[in-house]
């Protein structure tokens, strides 16, 4: 609240928000800013109340599911997914085989020792995968995931492992909406496997990015990903473009403006 009396901004953009009080919700009345909160999480994750969310003003969420059910509720919603923040820098990280970044849950441990188990080569990233004592320690994750593991990459590295690897896989838990690796892998020229094939109303699938529906149906696409990399090639190329084109952080904050009240 200081820095909103500080700075006076002319327009404010609240990220998730729920944990902010009456006072704050106040003082951004009291300062006349445009606002618009966006929502990169599920409803049923956060503390919002009903009364809260009529009185905020624009709402903006990544889940086209909450979109619709706050709209019902008489609350000024939109779905707004999340996007690719073109302006990190890629840092080169070369990976052999397929990769995946991001928590360790139970249902991507076991895509990952299927894969291992069809014979192809996985590597995965982070805090809660990595052997290493410090993260070993930090994390209480003690038991192996069974696949070999890094530790835990900074943005820039992490957009160069899924450019550098055969091809990275997006799993979601449980999720209404797309997550950034949506966007981030085939903005920065990764080929993405997606474990949800309605990603086809973002790009087209098979072209742009790819998506399966069964374990057999992702071992194949990771088998022609390894052994076919002029096709692969050309879902980078085409992946990347779209992204550049329409799913960047910009292209959503041009459609935030929009909402500004």
């Amino acid at each position: 609240m200081s820095a909103l009396r500080l700075f006076r901004p002319d327009a404010v953009l609240v990220v998730r928000g729920d944990l902010l009080d009456e006072r704050w919700w106040d003082a951004l009345d009291a300062s006349r800013a445009h606002r618009v909160t966006w929502m990169y999480d599920e409803l049923r994750r956060m503390s919002y109340g009903t009364d809260t969310l009529g009185q905020i003003g624009a709402v903006a969420t990544y889940s086209a599911l909450d979109a619709e059910d706050l709209k019902r509720r008489g609350v000024d919603a939109h779905h707004v997914p999340l996007g690719f923040d073109a302006l990190e820098a890629v840092v080169p990280r070369p990976v052999r085989g397929i990769s995946l970044i991001g928590a360790r849950y139970p249902s991507r441990e076991a895509v990952l020792r299927m894969l291992a188990r069809a014979g192809l080569d996985v590597l995965a990233f982070g805090r809660d995968w990595s052997r290493h004592p410090i993260d070993v320690i930090r994390t209480g994750a003690c038991a192996s995931p069974g696949v070999p593991a890094r530790r835990e990459l900074s943005r820039g590295e992490a957009y160069g492992a899924m450019r550098d690897s055969a091809a990275t896989l997006n799993l979601h838990g449980d999720q209404d909406g797309f997550t950034m690796r949506t966007f981030e892998a085939p903005g920065v020229g990764a080929v993405e496997i997606c474990d949800r094939p309605e990603v086809d109303g973002l790009y087209e699938v098979g072209n742009e990015v790819l998506a399966y529906s069964s374990e057999d149906e992702l071992v194949e696409l990771c088998r022609r990903v390894v052994r076919d990399p002029r096709w692969a090639d050309g879902i980078r190329a085409r992946g990347r473009a779209r992204t550049l084109a329409e799913h960047t952080l910009g292209h959503r904050l041009r459609r935030l403006e929009q909402l500004w009240g």
